[in-house]
């Protein structure tokens, strides 16, 4: 990965910008910042206020962990389109209608586990087309961990499980993931090319699949092994990328006021 705000990665920038993309973002670490408590979560309001602009001007996309009804509520923007469940849900439809009942043997496994779950400070989170064990909150997240694992060591090879910044997930095997959904908006908007913004594990699809043409930032360095090509120091610098975004359109060869 390289640092964007280089002469390097501002050009790259202003290049992908000139030809119209699509603008797609995950949530959680990205457009909102890490809080210990998912509930809290929201987009910073100058934040949003940048990305209702970019709206207004190129399809603007989320793509996150959560549910697309959880999102929604939490964004103080409209954007194009929003998808949900690690690529599963898109605006409020799934892919499959019976992906839900595919994690029916991790509700078991987390109903059989619920006590010592919850001794261990682990949080469950069904949301539908996915579970998310949070373990945040833990005061001892090795012991986390090892409750988390015994629930994951039962699980059929028709469930995927993938980590993240102090979370487990589970996910139908065969469910769309990030990567798939940022094709298909880029697919559905029209436009020819994408930036993609992320931070997690889960956002690693997008970053190792994309197009050569593509521009893949990762909001922070903290993982060298990251596919992603640019990378932001952390959530502060996100402001300073949308407005160089918005800067590129109101130059020679941006965008039209409307899409």
């Amino acid at each position: 990965m390289k640092r964007l705000f280089t002469p390097e990665g501002e050009a790259a920038l202003q290049e992908t910008m000139q030809r119209h993309p699509l603008l797609a973002f995950d949530f959680d670490g990205t457009l909102a910042p890490i809080v210990a408590r998912p509930g809290d979560a929201r987009v910073p309001a100058p934040v949003a206020h940048r990305l209702q602009r970019l709206a207004g001007r190129l399809p603007v996309a989320v793509v996150s962990g959560r549910s697309v009804q959880d999102v929604r509520r939490r964004l103080l923007f409209t954007p194009w389109r929003i998808v949900g469940n690690h690529g599963a849900e898109d605006d409020g439809s799934s892919t499959a209608d019976d992906q839900a009942a595919v994690l029916a043997p991790a509700r078991a496994g987390l109903v059989a586990q619920a006590g010592p779950l919850r001794a261990a400070g682990v949080m469950v989170e069904d949301k539908g087309l996915s579970i998310a064990l949070h373990y945040r909150l833990a005061s001892d997240a090795a012991g986390a961990q090892h409750a988390i694992s015994e629930v994951v060591a039962r699980l059929p090879p028709s469930l995927a499980v993938f980590g993240g910044k102090m979370v487990v997930n589970i996910v139908a095997a065969r469910s769309r993931d990030k990567a798939d959904a940022v094709a298909a908006l880029v697919a559905a908007s029209g436009t020819q090319t994408a930036v993609f913004v992320g931070d997690d594990v889960n956002d690693e699809p997008v970053f190792v699949r994309a197009e050569p043409d593509w521009l893949t930032v990762r909001v922070g360095h903290d993982d060298p092994r990251s596919s992603a090509r640019w990378f932001l120091d952390g959530p502060a610098d996100l402001p300073r990328l949308l407005d160089r975004m918005l800067e590129s359109l109101s130059e020679p060869g941006g965008s039209p006021d409307e899409i």
